[in-house]
């Protein structure tokens, strides 16, 4: 622990904890034996931090939330599992993520800069990618494979084993039974695909052309006039030359036996608003 370091005299860090430079550690907070906390890392008050939990660097977190608890598996045997948090995340009130599970991946992991705000869950042997922004009451089960900039909304739960793309965009109030392709919107109770998130796609830096071309792809993969693997062939030939296209291509072909959201029966493969759909 540097001198740089502050913990609150009301709070309890176990001997075996590791601080970085500059933690901030404010009143009645409890940090186990086997955490890590990398500079820079800032707990308010009343955060709980036990298990083997890495904390990135930067990362701040606010009150009541309970980090690096037992997954919530029955098949868990007891053995050291670990969480992984990244740099530069914001966690909020009541958040919760546990660590992964030993009879399965034993590991869970947070990417960099994400914002999960209040009451949101992470749960057992998750992966969640970069700049992942989880609206309050957001809940992944267990197993869920989160790609980069993903948008989840509030009082969303994602179902488990669920892989959702790059770029996609759950809208609140949702439940999300499969997986949903990159730069997806998916909304609904049960979700389906409404369309691209053609506001992300453009933050995102894609080429007009780029993005034209997604839409196409997203028109001809979903096509009823034939099955979804035929059509999968047929576009991977027709768009080998479009990235965006081909994310969502290789992400369906690599479904295998997978559950994945497909477009309404109503939708007119209009694209929404993202912000709009929130």
């Amino acid at each position: 622990m540097s001198a740089a370091t502050l913990v609150h005299p009301l709070s309890v860090v176990e001997s075996g904890a590791r601080l970085g430079e500059r933690v901030k550690i404010g009143p009645f907070c409890h940090v186990g034996a086997d955490v890590i906390l990398e500079d820079d890392v800032e707990l308010f008050s009343h955060v709980s931090i036990v298990g083997a939990t890495t904390v990135g660097a930067g990362t701040r977190v606010f009150p009541q939330a309970a980090l690096g608890g037992l997954p919530q598996n029955a098949k868990h045997k007891g053995g050291r599992t670990t969480l992984s948090i990244g740099k530069n995340c914001t966690i909020r009130e009541g958040v919760t993520m546990h660590t992964g599970t030993d009879t399965s991946r034993g590991e869970t992991v947070v990417g960099d800069n994400g914002n999960f705000l209040a009451y949101t869950h992470v749960a057992h042997d998750c992966i969640v990618g970069k700049n992942a922004t989880f609206a309050n009451g957001a809940t992944l089960a267990g197993h869920c494979e989160i790609g980069d900039n993903v948008i989840i909304g509030g009082l969303t739960a994602v179902h488990q084993f669920a892989r959702i793309g790059d770029n996609a965009f759950l809208s609140g109030c949702s439940a999300i039974p499969g997986d949903v392709i990159p730069f997806g919107i998916a909304r609904g109770n049960l979700a389906k695909l409404r369309g691209l998130n053609i506001i992300g796609m453009k933050r995102s830096g894609l080429s007009r052309a780029e993005i034209h071309a997604a839409r196409r792809a997203y028109r001809a993969v979903f096509d009823r006039s034939r099955p979804i693997s035929e059509n999968l062939t047929a576009a991977t030939v027709e768009f080998a030359n479009f990235p965006a296209a081909m994310k969502i291509i290789d992400f369906l072909k690599s479904r295998e036996k997978r559950y994945f959201l497909t477009p309404a029966l109503d939708d007119d493969d209009g694209d929404e608003d993202a912000d709009a759909a929130a």
